[in-house]
């Protein structure tokens, strides 16, 4: 599947999962975690472990080895048992294993948007890097939020005014503060994106038993989401800019 997707061994890869598929057609999680970290030992591996259940407005404190993620089962078994570090954005984290960690990670806490300029998904676009969505569409692709976060802050994201302060404790105690400007809980239409995708030849898809995975190159979205946000602030939203309470 990796190949098929034509994902560079010596890149850095973002990977987005649902797993219950996967395990109806014989995966263990255990195993694919191995596959994942043997193809990519030579480059940088990153799965998201979010935790805005966990962590939150009445709830803000974030700890890198101990607060739980919320992005599915094979991110929760890397981060416990693979990861080599984790970034301190307290809800919208990404831990990783391999080369660069601290480009990658390091910097995320002083961002005070989830998806910045110092964030994870940034440095990918910057480093060339590449995502696959594994049994999961792209809807829950976090870096398209990046491209919000670049063209039209001010649509996608609450003001100063309501951002939140949290705590963030490192793997060696050591306490940060981070403060945070939220995402706005909007009907989002991603799957834009998937298409777009596919017919300019830049999606590779491939079957695992039933669940599909898509594999892409991180500025290729990048590019098709700033460019239609440029034109458009409201490109990505599926209902005229209605907005939800966030979570």
């Amino acid at each position: 599947m990796l190949e098929a997707c034509r994902i560079r061994p010596n890149s850095c890869l973002l990977v987005h999962s649902a797993f219950r598929r996967f395990s109806r057609a014989g995966f263990a999680v255990d195993d694919v975690l191995e596959a994942l970290t043997d193809y990519m030992s030579a480059g940088t591996l990153l799965l998201p472990t979010m935790s805005w259940r966990y962590t939150n407005q009445k709830n803000p404190f974030f700890h890198e080895i101990s607060t739980p993620s919320n992005t599915g089962i094979l991110s929760e078994g890397f981060r416990q048992n693979l990861a080599e570090r984790r970034s301190l954005h307290p809800t919208h984290s990404v831990a990783g294993i391999g080369r660069d960690l601290d480009y990658f990670l390091g910097e995320h806490h002083l961002d005070r948007t989830p998806c910045g300029a110092r964030s994870p998904f940034k440095r990918l676009i910057d480093a060339d890097g590449q995502i696959l969505m594994m049994g999961i569409g792209m809807d829950c692709c976090t870096l398209l939020h990046q491209a919000e976060e670049e063209v039209a802050i001010d649509v996608y994201l609450k003001g100063e005014s309501e951002a939140v302060e949290y705590t963030s404790t490192d793997r060696n105690n050591v306490d940060h503060k981070v403060t945070v400007r939220h995402h706005y809980l909007m009907k989002r239409n991603y799957w834009q994106y998937q298409d777009r995708l596919h017919y300019g030849g830049q999606l590779r898809s491939v079957r695992c038993g039933a669940p599909i995975c898509n594999g892409f190159d991180a500025r290729d979205l990048s590019a098709l989401a700033i460019e239609s946000l440029r034109a458009d602030k409201f490109a990505v939203l599926g209902c005229d800019g209605d907005r939800y309470r966030m979570m």
